[in-house]
C-alpha cells in the first residue's frame, strides 16, 4: 500500500538465516519498492528479481499463517497439497513428471475435440471452406490488378473533358505552333550565311520544331486511344466490384485474399486427412495414459503409506493441542475410472472426530473456530518440521479459543520456536507470555495522518501489556497473573 499523497513505498528486510538444509546461508536483504504509477523494483541482496522470483526464493524461508488458513483447509481440494508438502521430494519428483505428460495430455485432447470430431459439423465446415477457396480461386486475381483497374475507370469516367483538352492542345501544337516555328525557320535561312551566330539559332530552332511535330503526334494519338464503349466500362466497373465483395470478405488487399486462400487449402485438407490425424493422436494419448497411470499407481502407494504417518503425527499434536479425544485422518480415495486430475487419480480429505464414539465426518462439518485454529496449528506444525522452512508468521490464528485450549496453543508454539523463528500477532495473554521478545502495536495521529508505531516492551512493559490484554485494566491481581505466566522464563 501506498499512504495517501505520497508517490511510492519502500519496504525491506534482513534476514540471518544460519546453515541449513535450503543452502541459503547469512544475511538476506530483500526489498520491494512499489510507485502509484505502477512500476515495480524487487531486489534480493542487490540482485534485481520479479515477483514471481520473489516468492519463488522466499517461500523456503518464510511460511505465512492467518486467519484466511482456516478457511483454506476446509476446503478438500486443498488437502492433497497439504499430504503432499508433508511427503516432500518422494512425490514432487513423480508429479513433476506426472504434470509434463498431464500437459502433454490435455493438449491433445484440445485437439481432438477442436479436430471436427462430428461428422456433419465436420461436412459443414469443409463445404463453407470450399466455397470460400472455389470463390477466391475462380476470381484469378492477380496483385496490382486493383490499381490499374482504378486507374482505367478513373480515364473512362474524365473521358469527355479528356477528350476535349487534348483536342484543344492538338490544333494549338498542329495549326499555331508548328506554322509559327515553320515561319521562323524560313525567315532564318534567308540570313543563315551573314553570321554564325543566325546559323546556330536556325540549328536549335529547328530541333524544338522536330521536337513539337514529335509531341503533336503522341498528343493526337493519345486522343485517338481514348474510346471507350459502355460495354468495357461495365466490365471494368463489374470486376471492381467483385474485388471489392472479395476484399470485405477475405482481406483488406489482394496480398491478403491471396495468403487466406493458401490458408484455405491448407485447412481444407488437414479436414479431409483429419481421420489419420486424430487415429495418430488417440495413440500417442493412449500411451501417455499408461506412462500417467503407473506414475498416478505410484503416487498413491506413497500417499497411502505417508497418509498414515501424517495422521498419527498430527494426532499427536493433537493431543498436545488439548484435543486428546479428538482423531484426524488423512483419506487418500483412488479414482479407477481414469479421470486424470492435476495430481494423478487421487482425491484426498482430511476427516476428523472430535469426540470418541463419532464419526469421522469432513472438516468442514464438525470443526468450530477453536478447533480449526489447533488442527491448523497441528499441521503446520507438522509440515515446518518436514519443509524446514525457518522462519514462521502466525496472524492471529488464536480465533476462538481460550482458557485451557489456548495455554495448550501457547505452549506448542513456544515448543515450535525452538526450532524456528517464529512471530506471533495476538490478542491472547497465554501466547504473549510465551514470547522471547514482545513488540506492542499502536496507531498515533500526528498532523491529520494516522500513523503506526511498533515498540520494543521491556520485561515489566512486557508484563503490564499481558495484564492488559487479560483483565482489560492494570490491576494488581492482573499484573500477579500476567507474572506468573512469565514464570517460564
Amino acid at each position: 500500500m501506498i499512504r495517501k499523497g505520497e508517490d511510492h513505498s519502500y519496504i525491506e528486510v534482513c534476514i540471518y538465516l544460519p546453515e541449513n538444509e535450503n543452502s541459503i546461508e547469512g544475511n538476506i536483504i530483500v526489498s520491494r519498492e512499489i510507485y502509484s504509477n505502477g512500476r515495480n523494483s524487487c531486489k534480493i541482496n542487490g540482485r534485481l528479481v520479479t515477483v514471481n522470483e520473489l516468492k519463488e526464493f522466499m517461500k523456503n524461508i518464510i511460511d505465512i499463517h492467518g486467519q484466511n488458513d482456516n478457511q483454506t483447509i476446509l476446503e478438500k481440494s486443498s488437502h492433497i497439497g497439504y499430504l503432499d508438502s508433508f511427503i516432500g521430494k518422494e512425490i514432487s519428483e513423480l508429479k513433476e513428471k506426472y504434470r509434463i505428460l498431464y500437459n502433454k495430455y490435455n493438449e491433445i485432447r484440445e485437439e481432438l475435440k477442436n479436430n471436427y470430431g462430428d461428422e456433419k459439423e465436420r461436412q459443414r465446415k469443409l463445404d463453407l471452406l470450399k466455397y470460400q477457396y472455389d470463390e477466391i480461386e475462380a476470381s484469378n486475381l492477380k496483385i496490382g490488378e486493383d490499381e490499374k483497374l482504378e486507374e482505367q475507370r478513373k480515364i473512362i469516367l474524365n473521358s469527355e473533358k479528356i477528350t476535349e483538352n487534348l483536342k484543344i492542345a492538338d490544333e494549338a501544337l498542329s495549326i499555331q505552333t508548328i506554322d509559327s516555328i515553320n515561319i521562323s525557320i524560313k525567315a532564318l535561312e534567308k540570313i543563315e550565311n551573314i553570321d554564325n551566330i543566325y546559323n546556330e539559332k536556325l540549328a536549335q530552332i529547328k530541333s524544338i520544331y522536330y521536337d513539337i511535330q514529335e509531341l503533336a503526334r503522341d498528343i493526337s494519338s493519345l486522343n485517338t486511344d481514348i474510346f471507350f464503349d459502355a460495354e468495357e466500362r461495365n466490365q471494368i466497373e463489374s470486376r471492381l466490384d467483385l474485388i471489392f465483395s472479395l476484399k470485405r470478405k477475405y482481406g483488406n488487399t489482394i496480398e491478403e485474399i491471396i495468403k487466406y486462400k493458401e490458408s484455405l487449402e491448407k485447412e481444407i485438407y488437414e479436414i479431409e486427412n483429419v481421420d489419420e490425424r486424430n487415429t495418430k493422436l488417440r495413440k500417442e494419448i493412449q500411451e501417455i495414459e499408461k506412462q500417467m497411470s503407473t506414475l498416478a499407481n505410484q503416487m498413491n502407494k506413497i500417499r497411502i503409506e505417508k497418509s498414515k504417518t501424517l495422521s498419527e503425527k498430527i494426532n499427536i499434536e493433537l493431543k498436545d493441542l488439548e484435543m486428546s479425544n479428538a482423531t484426524f485422518n488423512s483419506k487418500v480415495v483412488f479414482n479407477e475410472n481414469n479421470e486424470f486430475n492435476r495430481n494423478g487419480l487421487d482425491n484426498v480429505e482430511f476427516l476428523i472426530k472430535t469426540n470418541i464414539g463419532d464419526e469421522e465426518k469432513p472438516l468442514i462439518k464438525i470443526a468450530s473456530g477453536g478447533e480449526m485454529s489447533r488442527i491448523m496449528l497441528a499441521i503446520k506444525s507438522v509440515l515446518a518440521n518436514v519443509d524446514k522452512v525457518p522462519i514462521l508468521i502466525f496472524d492471529e490464528i488464536d480465533t476462538g479459543i481460550s482458557g485451557k485450549a489456548a495455554k495448550a496453543v501457547s505452549e506448542k508454539m513456544r515448543k515450535i520456536a525452538n526450532s524456528h523463528q517464529l512471530l506471533a500477532i495476538t490478542h491472547l495473554a497465554n501466547i504473549a507470555a510465551k514470547a522471547d521478545h514482545n513488540y506492542y502495536i499502536s496507531k498515533i495521529v500526528e498532523n491529520e495522518k494516522t500513523k503506526t508505531t511498533v515498540k520494543k516492551l521491556t520485561e515489566q512493559e512486557t508484563i503490564e501489556e499481558i495484564a492488559r490484554i487479560s483483565n482489560g485494566e492494570l490491576t494488581k491481581i492482573a499484573l500477579e497473573h500476567a507474572k506468573e505466566l512469565r514464570c517460564w522464563k
